[in-house]
């Protein structure tokens, strides 16, 4: 119990500072839009990412229902996850390109090597997809599609 308490007083104590920083560090302006930005990320999440997270979950289940697709739906979710995180992070740095001025933003074409790393991923997911599609069919005595 004594564990508890101190790691919630610790987290209350970081949650604190974090309020803290974040007033001395952001002008008023910034203070007042930071919940509408909050909003907007609240509406964007529950309109636009919750219905497609559930719509591909969806289908991916609905694909794996076929015959011996169970073995192969966890590469298939595993690559959708990356590609869904990766694009998530990738996202303000593809809508802000080249506006403003940002020492932090490195001129790159952040386009090109969203495209690249998500290329990436979807081949490993589809080298992945025939490792474990071959594998089960070799364990189950069915080598070679016969």
């Amino acid at each position: 119990m004594r564990l508890r308490i101190g790691l919630l007083v610790a987290g209350v104590l970081m949650g604190l500072w974090g309020v803290w920083s974040l007033v001395h560090a952001v002008d008023v302006r910034g203070l007042v839009r930071l919940p509408i930005w909050l909003g907007g990320a609240v509406v964007a999440d529950d309109l636009f990412l919750v219905p497609l997270t559930v719509g591909v979950g969806w289908l991916v289940t609905r694909w794996s229902a076929g015959p011996d697709r169970h073995r192969t739906v966890g590469v298939v979710r595993t690559t959708l996850l990356y590609v869904g995180i990766t694009s998530l992070i990738a996202l303000p740095l593809l809508l802000r390109q080249g506006k403003g001025v940002n020492p932090t933003v490195l001129p790159r074409d952040y386009l090109r090597d969203w495209l690249l790393l998500e290329a990436t991923i979807i081949a490993g997911g589809v080298v992945g997809y025939f490792f474990t599609l071959r594998r089960s069919r070799a364990s189950s005595g069915d080598i070679g599609g016969r």
